[in-house]
Protein backbone atom coordinates (compact mmCIF):
# COMPACT_ATOMS: atom_id res chain seq x y z
CA UNK A 1 0.00 0.00 0.00
CA UNK A 2 3.23 2.34 0.99
CA UNK A 3 4.55 1.85 -2.35
CA UNK A 4 1.15 1.91 -4.28
CA UNK A 5 1.24 5.63 -2.38
CA UNK A 6 4.92 6.42 -3.34
CA UNK A 7 4.41 5.40 -7.02
CA UNK A 8 1.40 7.92 -7.22
CA UNK A 9 3.31 10.99 -6.05
CA UNK A 10 6.20 10.11 -8.43
CA UNK A 11 3.22 9.58 -11.46
CA UNK A 12 2.01 13.25 -10.13
CA UNK A 13 5.24 14.80 -9.86
CA UNK A 14 6.26 13.20 -13.30
CA UNK A 15 3.52 15.24 -14.81
CA UNK A 16 3.48 18.60 -12.83
CA UNK A 17 7.53 18.56 -14.85
CA UNK A 18 5.93 17.70 -17.92
CA UNK A 19 3.24 20.64 -17.54
CA UNK A 20 5.96 22.79 -17.27
CA UNK A 21 6.02 22.83 -20.76
CA UNK A 22 2.32 23.60 -21.66
CA UNK A 23 2.14 27.75 -21.01
CA UNK A 24 -1.34 27.28 -20.08
CA UNK A 25 -1.01 24.54 -17.34
CA UNK A 26 2.66 26.33 -16.44
CA UNK A 27 1.62 28.23 -13.59
CA UNK A 28 -0.02 26.13 -11.60
CA UNK A 29 2.68 23.35 -12.03
CA UNK A 30 5.18 26.04 -10.91
CA UNK A 31 3.37 25.91 -7.60
CA UNK A 32 2.87 22.92 -6.78
CA UNK A 33 6.52 21.75 -7.83
CA UNK A 34 7.52 24.73 -5.64
CA UNK A 35 5.78 23.28 -2.80
CA UNK A 36 7.36 20.02 -3.13
CA UNK A 37 11.23 21.00 -3.69
CA UNK A 38 12.21 20.44 0.10
CA UNK A 39 10.57 16.96 0.24
CA UNK A 40 11.38 15.35 -3.21
CA UNK A 41 15.04 13.57 -3.56
CA UNK A 42 15.12 14.19 -7.26
CA UNK A 43 12.91 16.69 -8.09
CA UNK A 44 16.48 18.24 -9.71
CA UNK A 45 17.31 15.25 -11.54
CA UNK A 46 13.34 15.79 -13.05
CA UNK A 47 13.71 19.24 -13.83
CA UNK A 48 17.33 19.14 -15.17
CA UNK A 49 17.14 15.93 -17.91
CA UNK A 50 13.77 16.35 -18.73
CA UNK A 51 12.76 17.84 -22.39
CA UNK A 52 12.40 21.37 -22.30
CA UNK A 53 11.88 21.81 -18.84
CA UNK A 54 14.48 24.31 -18.06
CA UNK A 55 14.05 26.05 -21.02
CA UNK A 56 10.47 26.52 -19.48
CA UNK A 57 11.39 27.53 -16.26
CA UNK A 58 14.26 30.25 -18.18
CA UNK A 59 11.21 31.89 -20.11
CA UNK A 60 9.67 32.33 -17.40
CA UNK A 61 12.62 34.43 -15.62
CA UNK A 62 12.98 36.06 -18.86
CA UNK A 63 9.51 37.29 -19.71
CA UNK A 64 10.27 39.47 -16.43
CA UNK A 65 13.10 41.24 -17.48
CA UNK A 66 11.58 44.25 -19.26
CA UNK A 67 9.40 44.94 -16.35
CA UNK A 68 13.09 45.91 -14.20
CA UNK A 69 13.25 49.32 -15.42
CA UNK A 70 12.16 51.08 -15.48
CA UNK A 71 10.49 49.10 -12.49
CA UNK A 72 7.12 47.82 -13.50
CA UNK A 73 6.57 44.11 -12.06
CA UNK A 74 3.81 43.21 -10.61
CA UNK A 75 3.03 40.58 -8.09
CA UNK A 76 1.56 37.85 -10.09
CA UNK A 77 4.15 38.50 -12.72
CA UNK A 78 6.92 38.39 -9.53
CA UNK A 79 5.16 35.10 -8.11
CA UNK A 80 5.79 33.03 -11.14
CA UNK A 81 8.98 34.63 -11.72
CA UNK A 82 10.25 33.44 -7.94
CA UNK A 83 8.37 29.87 -8.42
CA UNK A 84 10.77 29.27 -11.16
CA UNK A 85 13.74 30.28 -9.43
CA UNK A 86 13.04 28.35 -6.63
CA UNK A 87 13.47 25.26 -8.92
CA UNK A 88 16.48 26.56 -10.27
CA UNK A 89 17.65 26.47 -6.76
CA UNK A 90 16.79 22.90 -6.40
CA UNK A 91 18.86 22.36 -9.67
CA UNK A 92 21.98 24.30 -8.52
CA UNK A 93 21.77 22.57 -4.47
CA UNK A 94 21.81 19.07 -6.43
CA UNK A 95 25.11 16.92 -6.33
CA UNK A 96 24.06 15.63 -9.55
CA UNK A 97 23.01 18.52 -11.15
CA UNK A 98 24.99 21.25 -9.96
CA UNK A 99 28.05 20.86 -12.50
CA UNK A 100 26.09 20.68 -15.97
CA UNK A 101 23.90 23.71 -14.15
CA UNK A 102 27.34 25.70 -13.82
CA UNK A 103 28.51 24.42 -17.23
CA UNK A 104 25.36 25.76 -18.99
CA UNK A 105 25.91 29.36 -17.09
CA UNK A 106 22.40 28.87 -16.33
CA UNK A 107 23.28 31.16 -13.23
CA UNK A 108 24.01 34.47 -15.10
CA UNK A 109 19.91 34.61 -16.07
CA UNK A 110 19.31 35.75 -11.98
CA UNK A 111 22.18 38.25 -12.36
CA UNK A 112 19.73 41.42 -13.45
CA UNK A 113 17.51 40.59 -10.51
CA UNK A 114 20.21 41.26 -8.20
CA UNK A 115 21.33 44.29 -10.05
CA UNK A 116 17.53 46.04 -9.24
CA UNK A 117 17.05 48.27 -6.50
CA UNK A 118 13.55 48.60 -6.33
CA UNK A 119 12.54 48.34 -2.81
CA UNK A 120 9.22 47.34 -3.96
CA UNK A 121 8.38 44.03 -2.06
CA UNK A 122 8.08 41.81 -5.56
CA UNK A 123 11.85 43.16 -6.55
CA UNK A 124 12.78 42.07 -2.77
CA UNK A 125 11.19 38.67 -3.66
CA UNK A 126 13.00 38.47 -6.65
CA UNK A 127 16.48 39.47 -4.98
CA UNK A 128 15.99 37.06 -2.22
CA UNK A 129 15.00 34.15 -4.53
CA UNK A 130 17.73 34.90 -7.05
CA UNK A 131 20.19 34.90 -3.78
CA UNK A 132 19.34 31.67 -2.81
CA UNK A 133 20.10 30.32 -6.57
CA UNK A 134 23.49 31.82 -5.52
CA UNK A 135 23.35 30.66 -1.90
CA UNK A 136 22.84 26.82 -3.15
CA UNK A 137 25.63 26.95 -5.70
CA UNK A 138 28.40 28.53 -2.86
CA UNK A 139 26.98 26.24 -0.21
CA UNK A 140 29.01 23.33 -2.19
CA UNK A 141 32.32 24.72 -1.03
CA UNK A 142 33.59 23.78 -4.55
CA UNK A 143 36.37 25.81 -6.66
CA UNK A 144 35.04 25.70 -9.97
CA UNK A 145 31.83 27.00 -8.16
CA UNK A 146 33.80 29.89 -6.50
CA UNK A 147 35.74 30.94 -9.69
CA UNK A 148 32.82 31.22 -11.82
CA UNK A 149 31.00 33.01 -9.17
CA UNK A 150 34.44 35.80 -9.36
CA UNK A 151 34.28 36.00 -12.66
CA UNK A 152 30.83 36.90 -13.10
CA UNK A 153 31.61 39.27 -9.99
CA UNK A 154 28.40 38.34 -7.69
CA UNK A 155 31.07 39.89 -4.68
CA UNK A 156 30.05 43.31 -6.28
CA UNK A 157 26.33 42.62 -6.62
CA UNK A 158 26.25 41.19 -3.03
CA UNK A 159 28.51 44.07 -1.34
CA UNK A 160 25.73 46.28 -2.80
CA UNK A 161 22.69 44.44 -1.21
CA UNK A 162 24.90 43.91 2.15
CA UNK A 163 24.43 47.86 2.30
CA UNK A 164 21.63 48.12 1.09
CA UNK A 165 18.97 45.63 1.44
CA UNK A 166 16.65 43.84 3.70
CA UNK A 167 17.82 42.14 6.63
CA UNK A 168 16.70 39.11 5.12
CA UNK A 169 18.99 39.93 1.35
CA UNK A 170 22.06 40.96 3.32
CA UNK A 171 22.05 37.72 4.99
CA UNK A 172 21.57 35.89 2.41
CA UNK A 173 24.41 38.28 0.60
CA UNK A 174 26.49 37.99 3.42
CA UNK A 175 26.69 34.11 3.60
CA UNK A 176 27.47 34.42 -0.44
CA UNK A 177 30.67 36.48 0.34
CA UNK A 178 31.62 34.38 3.57
CA UNK A 179 31.58 31.04 1.43
CA UNK A 180 33.53 32.42 -1.37
CA UNK A 181 36.21 33.67 0.97
CA UNK A 182 36.14 30.29 2.61
CA UNK A 183 37.58 29.11 -0.85
CA UNK A 184 41.65 29.73 -1.09
CA UNK A 185 40.73 31.06 -4.47
CA UNK A 186 38.02 33.49 -2.83
CA UNK A 187 39.92 34.98 0.03
CA UNK A 188 43.18 35.27 -2.43
CA UNK A 189 40.72 37.03 -4.63
CA UNK A 190 39.36 39.57 -1.96
CA UNK A 191 42.68 39.97 -0.25
CA UNK A 192 44.48 40.90 -3.71
CA UNK A 193 44.73 44.33 -3.81
CA UNK A 194 43.92 47.01 -0.92
CA UNK A 195 41.20 48.65 -2.89
CA UNK A 196 39.26 44.85 -2.77
CA UNK A 197 40.08 44.10 0.47
CA UNK A 198 38.78 47.44 1.86
CA UNK A 199 35.72 47.35 -0.42
CA UNK A 200 34.99 44.45 1.39
CA UNK A 201 36.22 45.74 5.14
CA UNK A 202 34.16 49.15 4.50
CA UNK A 203 30.81 47.23 3.85
CA UNK A 204 31.65 44.88 6.70
CA UNK A 205 31.99 48.06 9.09
CA UNK A 206 28.33 49.72 8.08
CA UNK A 207 26.93 46.62 8.40
CA UNK A 208 28.06 46.63 12.05
CA UNK A 209 27.37 49.89 12.80
CA UNK A 210 23.96 49.45 11.56
CA UNK A 211 23.53 46.42 13.30
CA UNK A 212 24.40 48.08 16.30
CA UNK A 213 20.63 49.98 15.95
CA UNK A 214 18.79 47.27 14.52
CA UNK A 215 20.29 44.14 15.81
CA UNK A 216 20.01 41.11 14.13
CA UNK A 217 21.85 38.09 15.34
CA UNK A 218 22.15 35.71 12.60
CA UNK A 219 23.24 38.27 9.79
CA UNK A 220 26.01 39.57 12.72
CA UNK A 221 27.22 35.97 13.01
CA UNK A 222 27.85 35.98 9.19
CA UNK A 223 29.57 39.60 9.45
CA UNK A 224 31.88 38.39 12.26
CA UNK A 225 32.77 34.78 10.36
CA UNK A 226 33.70 37.21 7.59
CA UNK A 227 35.79 39.40 9.70
CA UNK A 228 37.05 35.65 11.06
CA UNK A 229 38.19 34.37 7.75
CA UNK A 230 39.90 37.13 6.70
CA UNK A 231 42.26 37.31 9.66
CA UNK A 232 43.61 34.05 7.98
CA UNK A 233 45.28 36.40 5.02
CA UNK A 234 48.10 37.93 6.39
CA UNK A 235 47.67 41.46 5.08
CA UNK A 236 44.11 41.16 6.08
CA UNK A 237 45.14 40.14 9.76
CA UNK A 238 47.45 42.71 10.15
CA UNK A 239 44.63 45.46 8.53
CA UNK A 240 42.20 44.25 11.21
CA UNK A 241 44.58 44.27 14.17
CA UNK A 242 43.61 48.85 13.27
CA UNK A 243 40.82 48.15 11.43
CA UNK A 244 38.16 46.14 13.13
CA UNK A 245 34.80 48.05 14.03
CA UNK A 246 35.08 48.99 18.12
CA UNK A 247 31.56 47.84 18.68
CA UNK A 248 32.66 43.97 18.18
CA UNK A 249 35.57 44.42 20.75
CA UNK A 250 33.70 46.80 23.45
CA UNK A 251 30.94 44.41 24.31
CA UNK A 252 28.36 45.89 22.38
CA UNK A 253 26.81 43.32 20.94
CA UNK A 254 26.73 40.93 24.22
CA UNK A 255 22.94 40.77 24.21
CA UNK A 256 22.46 40.40 20.74
CA UNK A 257 24.97 36.89 21.30
CA UNK A 258 23.82 35.75 24.16
CA UNK A 259 21.01 33.57 22.97
CA UNK A 260 23.78 32.39 19.94
CA UNK A 261 26.85 30.56 21.75
CA UNK A 262 27.97 29.94 18.34
CA UNK A 263 28.17 33.06 17.57
CA UNK A 264 29.64 34.71 20.37
CA UNK A 265 32.38 31.90 20.14
CA UNK A 266 33.44 32.93 16.78
CA UNK A 267 33.55 36.46 17.78
CA UNK A 268 35.65 35.69 20.96
CA UNK A 269 37.71 33.59 18.19
CA UNK A 270 37.48 36.37 16.68
CA UNK A 271 38.99 38.56 19.40
CA UNK A 272 41.61 36.29 20.72
CA UNK A 273 43.56 35.95 17.03
CA UNK A 274 43.98 39.80 16.34
CA UNK A 275 45.20 40.23 19.74
CA UNK A 276 48.22 37.64 18.97
CA UNK A 277 51.60 38.88 16.84
CA UNK A 278 51.04 39.75 13.61
CA UNK A 279 53.32 37.40 12.11
CA UNK A 280 51.91 34.35 13.31
CA UNK A 281 48.67 33.70 11.55
CA UNK A 282 46.54 30.51 12.42
CA UNK A 283 46.10 28.20 9.43
CA UNK A 284 42.51 28.59 8.78
CA UNK A 285 39.72 25.75 11.05
CA UNK A 286 36.50 24.13 11.09
CA UNK A 287 34.12 26.23 8.72
CA UNK A 288 31.99 28.34 11.20
CA UNK A 289 28.92 28.54 8.78
CA UNK A 290 28.87 24.92 8.14
CA UNK A 291 25.03 24.62 8.65
CA UNK A 292 23.94 26.45 5.61
CA UNK A 293 22.59 29.42 4.43
CA UNK A 294 19.41 30.93 4.70
CA UNK A 295 17.55 30.13 1.28
CA UNK A 296 14.03 30.70 -0.14
CA UNK A 297 10.95 28.77 0.49
CA UNK A 298 7.82 28.49 -0.98
CA UNK A 299 4.68 29.89 0.89
CA UNK A 300 6.49 33.07 2.43
CA UNK A 301 5.64 35.48 0.97
CA UNK A 302 27.34 49.41 -4.23
CA UNK A 303 29.75 47.52 -5.22
CA UNK A 304 32.18 48.34 -7.73
CA UNK A 305 34.31 45.52 -9.80
CA UNK A 306 36.64 43.43 -8.21
CA UNK A 307 38.67 43.62 -12.13
CA UNK A 308 39.59 40.82 -12.63
CA UNK A 309 5.91 34.81 -4.31
CA UNK A 310 2.58 29.99 -3.35
CA UNK A 311 4.98 32.51 -3.19
CA UNK A 312 8.35 32.03 -2.86
CA UNK A 313 10.24 33.86 0.03
CA UNK A 314 12.35 32.89 2.88
CA UNK A 315 13.20 30.33 5.15
CA UNK A 316 14.72 30.46 8.38
CA UNK A 317 18.16 29.93 9.24
CA UNK A 318 19.30 26.32 9.68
Amino acid sequence: MAQAVKDIKMILEEQLVFNLCNSELRGNALVELSQKRETSNDLALKLWYSFGTIAALLQEIVSVYPALSPPTLLASAATRACNALALLQTVAAHPLTRTPFLKARIPIFVFPFLNTTSEAKSFEHLRVTSLGVIGALAKAEDTKVVKFLLKNEVIPLCLRIMGTGSELSKTVATFIVQKIMRDEVGLQHICATPECFFQVASVLANMVIALTEQPSTRLLKHVICCYLRLTDDPRAYTAMQTHLPEALRNGTFDNCLRDDPAAMHFLQQLLDKLAGPASVVPRPGPDPAAGGAPHPAPGHGPGGSHGGPSQAGPSHMH
